[in-house]
């Protein structure tokens, strides 16, 4: 399944086998079964109540006497600890401790049966106690009320913390929240007791909510206000210092709502029929708010998610399938730090990826009968922070985790691009640039690379593998770099329908942000004013770089020097094959210049050296995802060095080879981005070993093949001059560019070659030359053919050699002469008459 639950914390095991195994050694120490005495029967009042931000697992369970024992399951020693038992019978609401486990705050709620009423606090539903645990010395009533109340310690650090001070939040389910201060103090050794027990300092934080979520992890306080037919969401940050602010007002369209806070024991049926409303963030700066309001009909589900982070929200409709089968859990929303997985169980599976949820297809829908659907738990799940997820039911606390296997048999298996597409996405976050999943990919890629229709396939997963390499360096990373290739997606994603809506983004109550609401804040920023968006892209180099080749070709380029830097930006990226390809060391050493300029406008404070270092790991990965692929496909068909040569004709798998780098091309090619040195000489050998001469030249003509000078020498050198040879170099020779083309010609001992170098000769003599008055003192008695016509042009050529040869004495000229051009304009002449 995608959503793979790897159990932390298991009742049965960790609790309950610890629990007998007392019971078991207290008998056979004649002690009897005491407060640990646990029947087989038992394990139904066996519950976790709360999980606290060291991780720590508070449960609750009742003894033979129908006593209430409070237990503590430690994370980190995997120890268990009993905290405190009340010799009453009661249902316990709500529990939590301090970090030093010296203080147990609980709601309890008093039984109603006849003859069972408890006299704590006659009249009272709901007790709300505060006990000394270290040791047991005393107990203090701080609510006795018929509302429910949820009681929760704050935990200034992740250990215990050496201030005198606990606080202590009370969520009332009458609208309000405090905050209790208690102060501690030791005595007699390690005993704790309260100080001014009989007056706690009290603050009154909020009033009038309908909601709120606790934030273990963060230690954040959610909650919404109903104002005016408005739905405002505020969120409460506490400080390691013991102190809190308002950070984030929000107006969201979300309007029925109930009070917090149920009963444990009410009936799961009639929950299910509440809506569902989480607030999920992560690390990022994403703040996300998962709504799915009350259902009137199970015929079809409605759930929204507004991404705050990103200006928008989405509302997703589904038809149920099958709803004979009757639905008796409401949907359940898990946080999977980069992705919010929605499900109901055996009806729909929808991941959604938090962080780029513009697209739909970047995010996972299924439907039916699905593994990844039908192995989930059948109670509802409680999400908590850090992944973390609670199944109340059977007392098991799950990290929730995307399992790459399932979601690579998923992209193997599925016939819909925006499937293929979702997956190949969660499998790379799941890798985060691991060679071995890559590996994976790339061996089903190179056997499937025409599988995807709506996108190409190659592309995507070069961008989105090359993002996810520099991906962590830095928070704002996927603001600057394209994660993915698609910039459009129009096809509907059966089974779903889908509404955006922009909305408003929220008020920052604090300027000095730090840590996460800083990023959130950044985020908020770029929604404002980023317009256009800021991510990288190639235009700059495409038109640098035609610009250059031009000038190269003209040979009127700007700046030796400015070439020489752009081409020493490309010196560490590693070549393919070792070969001075200047042309792509040009647009090279272009992306690590244009990129590193992107980088330095955008990422204030960091170090350039690190910048330029992200910017060569960047272009590396793209280079070293080529060559993965490339040599993937090279191994697959066993292929030898033997196919650099021109000596034996294509097999089927060099044609198979010469496909994916077609493709590769392709891809790259619309992108612009660069290739290793070296790809265009081995695809051009592989395109004459396979492809027939017109098809080889329609591919040279069309930009498929890049003819490059090492290539050449080697056509020229390996094939000899069979007619059908001649006809191919010939051919090759025409369409080289012409500095390339005299180089190649002089390789070539051929009248043909003769005969071009001739005329490029006599082009280069003749395209300054201005007529002039005659030399009468030119010697003709080499002229030894009595055409008037080829005798005048051959002294008109010698005039003008001589003529250079005079004011440029010094510079390097091609061995070409006058009686060189006519011995070969006979020849040419001959051949074509047929002589």
């Amino acid at each position: 399944m995608a959503l793979r639950l790897v159990a932390d914390f298991d009742l049965g095991k960790d609790v309950l086998l610890w629990l007998r195994a007392q019971r078991a050694a207290s008998e056979a120490s004649g002690a009897g079964s005491g407060g640990s005495d646990v029947l087989e029967n038992d394990y139904e009042s066996l519950r976790v109540l709360n999980v606290e931000r060291n991780g720590n697992i508070i449960y609750t369970y009742k003894d033979d006497k129908g006593n209430v024992i409070f237990g503590l399951y430690d994370c980190q020693t995997r120890q268990n600890e009993l905290l405190y038992t009340f010799e009453k019978d009661l249902q316990v609401f709500s529990c939590s401790v301090n970090s030093e486990r010296t203080l147990l705050a609980a709601s309890l709620v008093q039984s109603t049966k006849e003859g069972k009423r408890n006299e704590l606090q006659p009249g009272s539903k709901c007790l709300t106690l505060l006990v000394e645990i270290h040791p047991v010395n005393n107990v203090k009533v701080l609510k006795a009320v018929d509302s429910y109340i949820w009681v929760q310690f704050l935990y200034p650090h992740v250990e215990s913390h050496p201030l005198p001070e606990n606080h202590l939040l009370l969520i009332s389910e009458e609208k309000y929240i405090e905050q209790l201060r208690i102060h501690v103090a030791q005595e007699d050794g390690n005993r704790v007791v309260i100080k001014n027990s009989g007056h706690l300092p009290r603050d009154r934080i909020a009033e009038d909510f309908v909601w709120a979520q606790w934030d273990m992890s963060e230690q954040r306080l959610y909650y919404i206000d109903l104002k005016k037919s408005r739905s405002i969401l505020k969120c409460i940050q506490f400080y390691a210092d013991e102190s809190y602010n308002l950070m984030v007002i929000l107006i969201l369209c979300v309007l029925r709502l109930v009070n917090f806070g149920c009963d444990y024991h009410q009936d799961r049926e009639k929950l299910s029929k509440h809506l569902t409303l989480c607030v999920f963030t992560n690390h990022t700066g994403s703040l996300c708010v998962c709504y799915s309001p009350k259902c009137a009909s199970w015929e079809q589900i409605t759930y929204s998610v507004f991404y705050i982070h990103k200006g928008h929200s989405k509302t997703f409709t589904t038809s149920l399938e099958n709803v004979g089968s009757h639905v008796t859990k409401g949907i359940t929303f898990l946080n999977l730090d980069y992705y919010v997985a929605v499900y109901l169980r055996g009806h729909f599976f929808h991941l959604l990826n938090v962080q780029h949820p513009d697209l739909i297809c970047h995010s996972l829908f299924l439907t039916g009968n699905n593994e990844m659907i039908d192995m989930l738990p059948h109670c509802p799940l409680q999400s908590l922070s850090g992944s973390l997820v609670l199944d109340c039911c059977s007392g098991k606390l799950y990290r929730a985790l995307l399992s790459q296997s399932s979601l690579l048999r998923l992209l193997q298996n599925t016939r819909l691009d925006c499937e293929k597409m979702a997956a190949l996405h969660c499998a790379l976050y799941c890798g985060q640039g691991t060679r071995f999943l890559e590996g994976q990919i790339i061996q089903w890629i190179s056997e499937n690379v025409s599988a995807c229709h709506s996108f190409d396939l190659i592309q995507e997963f070069i961008i989105a593998s090359s993002y996810w390499s520099v991906y962590s360096e830095t928070s704002n990373m996927d603001k600057l770099l394209p994660h993915s290739s698609v910039l459009t997606w129009n096809t509907e994603i059966p089974g779903i329908t889908l509404v955006t809506e922009d909305i408003a983004l929220p008020f920052m109550k604090v300027l000095n942000f730090k840590g996460y609401w800083e990023k959130l804040n950044s985020n908020l920023e770029y929604v404002k004013y980023a317009k256009p968006h800021f991510h990288y892209n190639n235009i700059v180099v495409r038109r640098e770089w035609h610009n250059l080749i031009s000038e190269e070709k003209t040979g009127k380029r700007r700046s030796t020097a400015y070439v020489r830097t752009i081409l020493d930006n490309a010196i560490k990226l590693t070549p393919l094959l070792q070969e001075e390809d200047s042309h792509q060391r040009l647009l090279m050493g272009l992306m690590v210049s244009e990129l590193k300029d992107h980088f330095l406008r955008h990422l204030q404070g960091v170090e350039k050296k690190k910048i330029e270092q992200m910017v060569l790991d960047y272009i590396s990965k793209l280079l070293d995802l080529i060559c993965h692929i490339l040599e993937t496909s090279w191994r697959k068909h066993n292929l030898h060095s033997c196919i650099l040569h021109f000596n034996s004709r294509g097999s089927a798998a060099e044609f198979a080879v010469f496909h994916i780098m077609t493709r590769i091309l392709e891809a790259t090619k619309s992108l612009f981005l660069p290739l290793p040195p070296g790809f265009h000489t081995l695809h051009t050998i592989l395109g004459v070993h396979c492809l027939p001469l017109h098809n080889l030249l329609h591919c040279i003509d069309s930009g498929v093949l890049l003819l490059t000078e090492t290539a050449v020498v080697r056509l020229m050198k390996d094939l000899d001059n069979t007619e059908k040879n001649e006809k191919l170099k010939f051919s090759i020779i025409l369409r080289l560019p012409p500095l390339i083309g005299q180089k190649i010609c002089r390789l070539w001992d051929h009248p043909m070659s003769s005969n071009i170098i001739s005329r490029n000769h006599v082009t280069r003599l003749l395209q300054n030359y201005k007529k002039q008055p005659r030399n009468s003192m030119i010697d003709k008695s080499s002229f030894s053919v009595e055409f008037l016509p080829l005798n005048y042009f051959i002294e008109i050529l010698t005039d003008i050699e001589s003529s250079n040869q005079a004011l440029y004495p010094f510079e390097g000229h091609d061995n070409v002469d006058a009686e060189f051009v006519e011995e070969a304009a006979l020849k040419h002449t001959t051949m074509l008459l047929g002589l």
